[in-house]
């Protein structure tokens, strides 16, 4: 079952159905969308639907202190075993570590799960500040890989990159923290 997660900075809860109109005004920064769509904003309509295929495996993010809207993050299931880490924030939140911090909450809810032994995450290769926050939280790079895109943006060129992290690192990694 899914429950709302606090974090040192954060309070994470469910994402709901009526979250619609946090996760428009989020992806209508270009910034943000800067490298999932080019900059292009998500419409109401494919928010809805999104946000209806999220339920249960994604949480919204707000910070404990002042209540502020940071972000989403989620733990999709990927396979049987393996779990899939994403995250998007608001520009004004960047570089605060925020984005650490709830990647590593939610990692920890994916291996406290029966039977889950590896959490992966993807972004474009030249995502420099994402692929710092999968490092931070101890994933390794697995592959970079190149798909084919109908409307190909800026960087898609440099391909796709694949992190993981498997359970026996998670609890080694924690173990010597």
């Amino acid at each position: 079952m899914i429950r709302s997660i606090e974090t040192a900075r954060l309070r994470l809860r469910p994402i709901a159905m009526d979250d619609v109109d946090l996760l428009v005004a989020l992806d209508s920064d270009p910034e943000v969308m800067r490298f999932i769509t080019g900059g292009k904003p998500t419409s109401r309509a494919e928010a809805e639907r999104i946000l209806q295929r999220s339920l249960g495996h994604r949480w919204l993010g707000f910070e404990r202190e002042t209540e502020a809207f940071v972000g989403w993050f989620g733990i999709r299931p990927s396979t049987a075993n393996s779990r899939e880490l994403g995250y998007r924030l608001r520009r004004e939140t960047w570089g605060n570590g925020f984005a650490t911090e709830g990647a590593l909450a939610l990692i920890e809810v994916a291996f406290t799960q029966p039977g889950i032994d590896r959490v992966r995450a993807e972004t474009m290769a030249v995502n420099a500040a994402s692929r710092a926050v999968m490092e931070r939280c101890g994933l390794r790079l697995v592959r970079t890989f190149h798909l084919e895109w109908d409307d190909p943006i800026a960087g898609t060129e440099h391909g796709e990159v694949e992190y993981e992290i498997t359970k026996s690192e998670w609890e080694s990694q924690r173990a010597e923290s």
